[in-house]
């Protein structure tokens, strides 16, 4: 019997094949590209080498890399991003690893500037590359690292040896889906999808629109363990086993909301193939005039703890960010204020700038701005607070509670509600109003990050309402996605 959907079925699946095919010629770079790359990438590694015969005794086992998806074949057109590595004997101590490779970093990129991850590495550019030269230990497994960069060159051997250029290429179409939605990116501001994760993912599966298809019905947690390791146990809402190290999970910074937007968009994608989640416009950042608006229209109170951040890289700066923005809404919530939403964000980091990740530098980032934004439902709370106490049955308690109440001038009460003692208590004048709350001490009795907590301390300000829209030169496309929210 023939189905009458049927024909409906392969006409979608042949608009996003067509789809898929277009972006597929769109996305990967072109002969020109590659060549330059390639050449950069090269004359890199030669000044690396170079640079590694120069520190005489330390140089003996040392060799250089180039990783990534460049290495691989997998990145983007316009992606200007060149990954080298230099491997240094696992017999050389961890000071020395550090010194010699932020030598060589600052000797293959002179003008480069030292970040910290779990170690320093330089950071520069050549040729008009993003480059970045990382040391690293020669580990003969990845299950014997000493440092996290050391499964690196690792995960670029078992995908060099499994990824044709069929592959690659879907590689890069699913890349550009992932970025396109705003979920591409394994650092702690975005925490979405790595590249290599992304490959696992296209690997397993067999393609980028197979991938699409299994991940549109997902029923999360999703365990994929490629080489059959099968021992360790994650409590993620993806679980990619890492090939190379068994004790990994690929996934494990992966947000359970960018998984769930990747769902949502991948069964969109299927029902309606088209190329524009693939390519989407720039956002325009909201105006002062329309923050404004959203504020009146939502008849909430938003109030926003604004300061100059810490001088951290994002991978330090938003987990203390997103601790700092808990804790504010956990000591309001302790005072019954309610929250409706919060976000947190910052300027970009300047060019240059030094995070050194080691907590011992308390200085601000030059010009950088970070706000913790808490929208509640009211600003002030009445001249009462409710406070229940045990049910009358309970002897002992209850009447520990009613001696230590009944004499008070200052509450009301105690008197009997659904078989409990309660008392209705005033409040403080300063603790009605949160803007109140966050201009006084009682801020620094959240739980904030200790960066944050010291950036606070030197200064901040607090805005409320359309006091709001001040925010709007510096911060107009963060409140865009706040107040005109999507998946």
């Amino acid at each position: 019997m023939t189905d009458p959907d049927a024909g409906d079925t392969d006409d979608a699946g042949d608009e996003l094949d067509a789809v898929l095919d277009a972006v597929s010629e769109r996305v990967p770079p072109d002969d020109a590209e590659r060549d330059r790359l390639a050449a950069a990438a090269a004359d890199l590694a030669e000044r690396a080498r170079a640079a590694v015969a120069d520190l005489a005794a330390p140089a003996a086992g040392v060799d250089v890399l180039t990783v990534g998806s460049t290495a691989r074949g997998t990145w983007l057109a316009g992606d200007r991003d060149i990954d080298l590595f230099v491997r240094f004997p696992t017999d050389l101590s961890r000071e020395d690893l550090e010194r010699f490779g932020l030598r060589v970093g600052h000797a293959v990129l002179p003008e480069g500037e030292e970040e910290y991850a779990e170690h320093p590495y330089v950071v520069g550019t050549a040729d008009g590359f993003d480059v970045d030269l990382v040391p690293c230990y020669g580990v003969d497994a990845a299950t014997e690292i000493r440092s996290a960069v050391d499964r690196t060159p690792f995960h670029n051997e078992y995908l060099t040896d499994r990824l044709d250029d069929d592959l690659a290429g879907d590689v890069r179409v699913l890349k550009a889906f992932l970025k396109g939605i705003g979920v591409y990116g394994s650092d702690l501001r975005t925490r979405g999808f790595s590249g290599y994760l992304t490959e696992l993912l296209v690997l397993e599966h067999g393609g980028v629109r197979e991938t699409l298809a299994a991940v549109a019905d997902w029923h999360p947690p999703v365990r994929f363990d490629p080489e059959g390791h099968g021992t360790a146990e994650f409590d993620d809402p993806l679980v990619v086993v890492d090939p190379t190290d068994p004790e990994r999970n690929v996934a494990a910074v992966l947000s359970g909301d960018n998984l769930a937007r990747l769902q949502h968009h991948a069964r969109d994608l299927l029902a309606d193939p088209r190329p524009a989640p693939f390519f989407p416009d720039e956002p325009t950042p909201l105006s002062a005039d329309a923050v404004r608006a959203h504020v009146d229209r939502r008849g909430t109170a938003p109030v926003a703890v604004v300061f100059d951040a810490p001088d951290l890289v994002d991978d330090q700066l938003y987990p203390q960010l997103r601790r700092s923005l808990a804790g504010i809404e956990r000591e309001l919530a302790g005072m019954d204020f309610e929250t409706v939403r919060s976000a947190t964000f910052a300027t970009e980091r300047a060019a240059g700038a030094e995070g050194d990740g080691d907590g011992d530098d308390d200085g601000a980032a030059d010009g950088r701005r970070a706000v913790l934004l808490v929208e509640l439902a009211d600003r002030t709370l009445p001249a009462v607070a409710r406070h229940e106490g045990p049910p009358v049955h309970v002897r002992e308690h209850a009447a520990g509670f009613y001696g230590k109440y009944a004499a008070d001038p200052d509450t009301y009460g105690p008197f009997v509600a659904d078989g409990r003692y309660v008392v209705e208590r005033e409040r403080l004048p300063a603790e009605r109003d949160a803007v109140a709350v966050l201009e006084s001490d009682r801020l620094f009795d959240a739980a904030l990050g200790a960066r944050v907590e010291s950036a606070l301390e030197r200064d901040y300000d607090v805005l409320a309402g359309a006091d709001l829209a001040a925010l709007a030169d510096e911060f107009g496309t963060d409140l865009r996605d706040y107040f005109e929210p999507s998946v």
